[in-house]
């Protein structure tokens, strides 16, 4: 009989492993192709927004999804004070788990993979959002995403020239180490405004926890398309308001971003255009070189269900992965209690 109880599990020991295996570019660009392909389902996924614990401190999320045969959930913090004593600002884990029978088919670290699977949705909004032949991105916020989102333009729009900038100029020395080598031009700015000139994209991947305004109304020009990462839980805004209301404005599940994302603060009715149907061919995305565009990304549950699964599938490839003893496996499915009596430990002699 096959044994139930043994599920993989990808440590951050071998999700390292296996994105050098695979090659960075390459993995995202995979990861863009397969969130493209659940989007174009997305009537078949049961869809909720993500359920959220806040606290002063941050917020711990639940973010589950199921397309009717597997099902998937991520979960995930956000705690911006968290680097101050030297942990991550964002961590997370996700399952993948077969529908016909609820058993576990995957357990992976998804801290890294989120960042990947981040930077795909990012570039992937942008190849349809952004002006075609743009090549020079800023970006504002020079922290734990900056580099996945860099390679994700490159890989999928050709992007090769960063304008760079974060309050902490640290945050910029390590990015601009940590791309060094890796064919960009690379440029470190002191402000905002600096680092917006000549960008045909702007990415703000800021961590702060509140009301923000990293861009405002006077920086935004024709033509730009702005890549809203960091704001993704409600009080945490990055864009002033009036940028929203010049642009046109893309979001992953609307549901969701109303609560979450930039446009907590417009109107309810305010229009947005959910990115599956561009992707889909029901919306348009970019119209007009002079529009403004807004992809307002908060991070949705299919796109953690697309990087389960492709990791899932690369598993057969490049076996970087541990097998996990979770699941009590008894030869009667009846008999849970005697598999636990036969475990006990034999008395000591008298």
């Amino acid at each position: 009989m096959p044994a139930f109880n043994i599920v993989p599990f990808v440590s951050v020991e071998n999700m390292m492993r296996l994105v050098h295996a695979v090659g960075i570019e390459a993995l995202l660009t995979r990861l863009a192709a397969a969130i493209a392909e659940d989007f174009a389902q997305w009537h078949a996924f049961h869809k909720t927004p993500r359920i959220a614990a806040h606290s002063p401190d941050g917020v711990i999320e639940l973010m589950p999804t199921s397309d009717g045969t597997t099902y998937g959930f991520k979960y995930v913090n956000g705690h911006p004070s968290n680097t101050v004593g030297g942990r991550q600002t964002v961590t997370a884990f996700g399952v993948l788990a077969d529908v016909g029978n609820g058993y576990p088919v995957l357990i992976t670290e998804m801290t890294l993979l989120t960042a990947l699977r981040t930077a795909a949705t990012s570039a992937l909004a942008a190849r349809h959002l952004a002006r075609p032949n743009s090549r020079t991105m800023a970006v504002i916020g020079n922290g734990a995403q900056a580099e996945f989102q860099a390679l994700a333009f490159r890989a999928l729009l050709g992007v090769d020239a960063l304008r760079l900038y974060d309050i902490d100029p640290a945050a910029t020395r390590k990015c601009l180490r940590n791309l060094a080598g890796l064919g960009f031009d690379l440029t470190a700015c002191t402000n905002t405004a600096e680092a917006l000139r000549g960008a045909d994209i702007v990415t703000t991947v800021t961590a702060d926890k509140r009301n923000a305004v990293i861009l405002g109304d006077n920086l935004v020009g024709e033509g730009v398309h702005v890549n809203a990462v960091g704001g993704d839980c409600p009080g945490k805004t990055e864009l002033a308001p009036e940028v929203l209301r010049r642009a046109d404005l893309f979001v992953e599940y609307e549901p969701q971003t109303r609560i979450e994302g930039e446009i907590q603060q417009l109107a309810p009715d305010h229009p947005v255009t959910e990115l599956w149907r561009v992707l889909a061919g029901d919306a348009l995305g970019r119209t007009d070189p002079r529009q403004i565009t807004v992809f307002d990304s908060v991070g949705f549950a299919i796109e953690d269900f697309s990087a389960l699964r492709t990791v899932r599938d690369l598993l057969a490839e490049y076996p970087y992965y541990e097998d996990l003893d979770l699941l009590a496996d008894p030869d009667d499915p009846r008999d849970l209690f005697g598999m636990l009596q036969r475990a006990r430990p034999p008395r000591p002699a008298a």
